[in-house]
């Protein structure tokens, strides 16, 4: 979607403030595949305390950045870390906080065939390369030996504005493709081959269910919610996996592990057995010291409720819950802000 309806919703977490004097109002901007559980988590703190207002666009990762680095917005929100280059241009550094971890799924409508399809490395990058340009394609026709696949063309549809959910998916195709490495790379908006552009995760799943013949990339609660077909990836360990919480959570085990200490992280491609390949944390972005003391309250208080309490509705929101040892290292960096 171009924008999301902007969410004024009444927020203030339950741990260590006992009330504010006055109305205190707060602004983000970003990433729209976590935006499911976004909306529930602030609709939850709305009928816990309705003195604090957070207005929340999905914008997209790149915008929210972009906001957040002309200081426009209080907070940003990123399905891909800041680069180096990008916190440089920030006049105060960025902490970055993982939410919850999703995964992008390689959704298609092809009415004809009830069973998911299976797509390995080649022939999704293939796909979005536009050399594989038929749905019954050798190549896939080769991958699931008795499914009737229909001739038809396949249209490729992707994101048109800078996103971070584009950023993972291609950080994922750079990984498992020379041939992608050496042409679009990794970027959160980067020059396609070709296919339809469509602005926001919403916009992408809306293309794909109404039109016969599309394959595109969105989050996994985007899928879940529109009931729509997803393919089954092949990891890098060879196992077929579908994409769940469960595997989604298998792909950030190993990272979870040597976590770095600003959370900067890539879990695509990973080795796991019954690692979902194409998974990625997403995270707040939040200024390292806000001058305005009600303001740092609420952010301080919204982070502790959302690693503690909010990570119990992610899971029928498509989302997998953040890693113990994260959330622990995450509540240590919350009083980094100041």
């Amino acid at each position: 979607m171009k924008i999301s309806k902007t969410l004024v919703l009444a927020t203030m977490a339950a741990l260590g403030l006992t009330g504010i004097a006055a109305a205190q109002s707060m602004n983000g901007a970003g990433a729209t595949f976590p935006m499911a559980i976004y909306t529930k988590w602030f609709s939850e703190y709305h009928k816990l305390h309705p003195k604090v207002e957070i207005n929340y666009q999905s914008i997209g990762s790149g915008g929210g950045i972009t906001q957040l680095t002309a200081g426009t917005v209080d907070f940003g929100a990123s399905d891909a870390p800041m680069s180096d280059a990008e916190i440089a241009k920030m006049k105060v550094h960025p902490l970055h906080f993982p939410t919850v971890l999703g995964a992008d799924v390689v959704t298609y409508n092809l009415p004809s065939v009830k069973q998911p399809l299976k797509m390995d490395q080649a022939t999704v990058a293939g796909i979005f390369l536009l050399k594989i340009t038929k749905w019954n394609d050798p190549a896939l026709a080769k991958l699931n030996p008795g499914v009737k696949l229909p001739s038809d063309d396949i249209l490729v549809v992707h994101r048109s504005e800078g996103s971070g959910t584009t950023y993972v998916f291609t950080e994922y195709l750079t990984k498992i493709s020379p041939d992608w490495a050496k042409g679009p790379g990794t970027s959160k908006q980067p020059k396609w081959p070709g296919g339809i552009g469509q602005q926001g995760n919403e916009a992408v799943a809306g293309f794909v269910k109404q039109t016969p013949g599309a394959v595109g990339y969105v989050e996994l609660g985007y899928v879940l919610q529109n009931n729509m077909q997803s393919a089954v990836l092949k990891n890098a360990a060879g196992d077929w996996v579908t994409a769940t919480t469960d595997s989604t959570t298998l792909a950030a085990a190993a990272a979870a592990k040597t976590m770095p200490a600003d959370f900067r992280v890539s879990i695509t491609d990973a080795k796991g057995k019954g690692a979902y390949p194409d998974a990625s944390f997403t995270w707040l972005l939040v200024p390292s010291k806000i001058e305005n003391a009600e303001k740092k309250g609420v952010i301080v208080d919204f982070l502790k409720w959302m690693l503690k309490d909010g990570q119990k509705y992610c899971a029928n929101l498509g989302f997998a819950p953040l890693p113990k040892s994260v959330v622990d290292q995450e509540m240590k960096q919350i009083s980094q802000i100041k």
